[in-house]
């Protein structure tokens, strides 16, 4: 079952975690640790890891219409590529044993290779961690449901969002339309 299963590492990203990240996530912080043991048990387990980053054109011409203003002006907008704020945050490294994907947008399928790349190694069962949870997380979470994955899992103490009633909230809407919400401690109890 690991080798059909992969967990999805999203937007642990130093301008998306870190208190003066450009788009800082008020509770991504505190996930940290949670994370950084999901990847270990992952990689213990045989759980392919496939960190899903956003980076950007400096311009910010692949970015959001909403957000280009962000990048205008001279201005260093967030998560451009090869820039501090968007790499991983301390403690958190891609080994080679994982696999990167960078996006552009919320969802991690969209314009992007993802999907394909799972359907060719086998997967399709998706566990998924990071940040934000009413963003990338959920877009990521309802393409893997229309997708037709045979499971989706969100980690609810390995996601964050602004704020605890946006998380839960958010946390709530996915479990209704059939995804797993374990605790960490829960997914640890059913991958031993």
């Amino acid at each position: 079952m690991a080798k059909q299963k992969a967990l999805l590492v999203i937007d642990m990203q130093n301008d998306f975690i870190l208190p003066d990240g450009l788009m800082r996530v008020n509770g991504g912080q505190a996930i940290v640790p949670s994370v950084i043991k999901a990847v270990e048990a992952a990689r213990q387990h045989g759980i392919l890891v496939i960190w899903v980053v956003r980076e950007h054109d400096p311009q910010g011409r692949d970015v959001e219409l909403f957000r280009r203003h962000m990048y205008s002006s001279g201005k260093l907008g967030p998560n451009i590529k090869g820039t501090f704020g968007a790499e991983l945050v301390d403690c958190l490294v891609i080994k080679e044993i994982d696999y990167k994907l960078v996006k552009t947008r919320f969802s991690a399928f969209f314009a992007t290779h993802l999907h394909s790349f799972l359907q060719s190694s086998g997967i399709n069962n998706l566990v998924i961690i990071g940040v934000q949870t009413p963003n990338c997380i959920r877009q990521t979470v309802f393409d893997a449901v229309a997708l037709d994955y045979r499971s989706v899992t969100v980690i609810v103490d390995a996601t964050a969002a602004a704020t605890p009633e946006i998380h839960a909230a958010n946390i709530l809407d996915m479990k209704n339309v059939g995804v797993a919400t374990p605790t960490l401690q829960e997914w640890f109890d059913s991958i031993a």
